[in-house]
């Protein structure tokens, strides 16, 4: 029975959605390192700072209610990767 449920609907993080949509903004923003470290430690810990927001859909349905997230949430998710930005240009992994 699980199987069949797991098959036709998606549990899906939509803060991993909407974390990858300002990211980008963030770091030209910001002037960060985008290397693919850099850019993994910082989605990594704006992800830690922010709530789980899961939601179940079929596919293609549950980015179309991410972005239909309130106005807090997106400063949520801009101070998260913000703060992640500052943290990492202070202490980066990359070589």
């Amino acid at each position: 029975m699980a199987d069949d449920i797991q098959d036709r609907y998606d549990v899906k993080n939509v803060s991993e959605d909407l974390v990858d949509v300002y990211l980008d903004e963030c770091l030209s923003r910001h002037g960060a390192c985008n290397c693919p470290r850099c850019v993994a430690d910082i989605r990594a810990y704006a992800l830690n700072q922010l709530p789980p927001r899961y939601v179940v859909s079929s596919a293609g349905n549950a980015f179309a209610r991410a972005r239909a997230m309130s106005v807090q949430a997106k400063a949520d998710i801009i101070s998260a990767i913000t703060t992640g930005i500052n943290i990492v240009k202070s202490n980066p992994h990359h070589k």
